[in-house]
């Protein structure tokens, strides 16, 4: 499967904010202040495609927290380990 179909077929999805998406493609992981949104109802440890405001895959992750959990963490705190972005498949 080509990395465009896993994208566009995703089941859970996060969105960047523009300020966290420098910081994704350079390697680091989303923490919940550069969170936009996300999925509902999505469950801890889950693949996601990670995406800016402007629906453009960036790369994907899994998640550290689930959606009810994000609702009340820190805003410091871990959102989605990354795995990869597009840079790198």
């Amino acid at each position: 499967m080509s990395m465009d179909q896993y994208m566009c077929c995703a089941q859970y999805k996060v969105w960047l904010k523009p300020a966290a998406e420098q910081s994704f493609l350079y390697g680091n992981h989303v923490i919940k202040s550069g969170l936009a949104r996300m999925t509902e109802n999505t469950p801890q440890y889950q693949g996601v495609v990670v995406y800016n405001m402007n629906d453009v895959p960036l790369g994907f992750g899994a998640t550290a927290k689930s959606t009810q959990e994000c609702r009340t963490l820190d805003p410091a705190g871990i959102v989605v380990f990354r795995q990869a972005d597009v840079g790198e498949v």
